[in-house]
């Protein structure tokens, strides 16, 4: 009998030990929430620079065309993309046409020498026999006249040779700068004509600058000599500086033009396209960090942490971007408390566990 009663007050102890160690608690709405990093949105010193976007353009472009029509190509020595000096010899067209020609001139003027050789000779021994009676008056008029004819046609046969001469030197095409040649519209047994378009176009020195659009309303805060950073699309960054503003805006686009010198390199070519960065001024501002911004079909927005730790999406617009934060030009105010990381898994509603500060060492409010 003892030993059946101590068997149950034994079981008794044990399932009382047991009832106290396995109490269940419910779980609140808060401890079930996704735990999501917060901050807020802060007036911070932002450096408002200035990003637009153009085309890479030669500074300055020589072309090389031929005045003579009617030659044939015979030899082209230069191709796109070859660097050359001023004066070096790019084309050459076949002077055959005009050698029967400078022949033909060159015994003219032998002629005319010739004649007018003679004929200062008779004028000369007329010279001092005016009033002397020897000749008449008009005989030694005629020889004086012909001497100033013969003259007249040996320097109009001298000048016809020199045109030809002149013809002849320009079948060589030379470069008028030194350069990168950009574009070759001649090849060998084609024909030249005259006005028609460049055979050759030179990048003068190569320099090729970039001609950025940018809106009118900044052309007011970019000045020469601004330095700039030109991103190139891959990805490469050139160092560059303003050196001109056009002082027109274009009505259809309202934007203006910004040249950006830029350093001699391989890489730079014309008709490519690059994006510039203008240093600016910093300025305080209302910002949030890039994190927070989220990206939907209505545009920018963020989440903010409503009472009750609810998500609620707000629509904010952004402005500049530097050092990880985004301009807030309409939004939340100051102060706001804004979701980061986990944001994009939470729906609008949404009850969240807020946690403040960065991933190590975060702690909850």
């Amino acid at each position: 009998m003892n030993v059946r009663v101590s068997a149950l007050f034994g079981a008794f102890l044990l399932l009382a030990a047991c009832n106290s160690g396995s109490e269940v608690r419910e779980e609140t709405p808060q401890d079930q929430a996704r735990a999501v990093r917060v901050t807020s949105i802060t007036t911070r010193p932002l450096e408002v620079a200035i990003t637009a976007s153009g085309r890479l353009v030669p500074r300055e472009e020589a072309a090389v065309g031929s005045e003579l029509a009617g030659y044939r190509v015979a030899q082209v020595f230069a191709e796109e993309g070859d660097v050359v000096g001023r004066g070096a010899v790019l084309a050459r067209l076949d002077a055959a046409l005009l050698h029967g020609e400078i022949a033909r001139a060159r015994a003219e003027v032998a002629r005319a020498e010739a004649t007018a050789s003679r004929a200062r000779l008779e004028a000369e021994r007329v010279r001092d026999l005016d009033g002397s009676g020897v000749l008449s008056q008009e005989a030694i008029d005629q020889r004086r006249i012909a001497l100033r004819e013969n003259e007249a046609a040996l320097a109009s046969a001298r000048a016809q040779l020199q045109d030809l001469a002149t013809r002849r030197a320009r079948l060589t095409l030379r470069a008028p700068v030194g350069g990168t040649i950009l574009a070759r519209n001649i090849a060998p047994g084609s024909i030249s004509g005259a006005g028609t378009d460049p055979l050759f176009r030179i990048a003068r020195d190569s320099l090729i600058e970039l001609a950025a659009e940018v809106s009118e309303a900044d052309l007011s805060r970019i000045g020469r000599g601004v330095p700039v950073q030109v991103t190139l699309p891959d990805g490469s960054v050139v160092e560059g500086e303003v050196r001109t503003i056009q002082p027109r805006i274009d009505e259809a686009n309202q934007l203006g033009i910004v040249r950006v010198r830029l350093p001699v390199r391989p890489d730079l070519r014309a008709g490519g396209t690059a994006t510039a960065r203008f240093k600016g001024e910093a300025r305080n501002v209302v910002a949030v960090p890039e994190a927070a911004i989220q990206y939907g079909a209505q545009g920018p927005s963020v989440m903010v942490l409503a009472p009750g730790n609810r998500a609620r999406r707000v629509a904010v617009r952004t402005g500049t971007r530097a050092e990880g934060y985004v301009e807030l030009l309409q939004g939340p105010k100051p102060g706001t408390q804004v979701l980061l990381s986990g944001a994009a898994f939470v729906l609008e509603g949404d009850i969240v566990r807020p946690v403040h500060g960065t991933a190590k060492g975060a702690r909850r409010p």
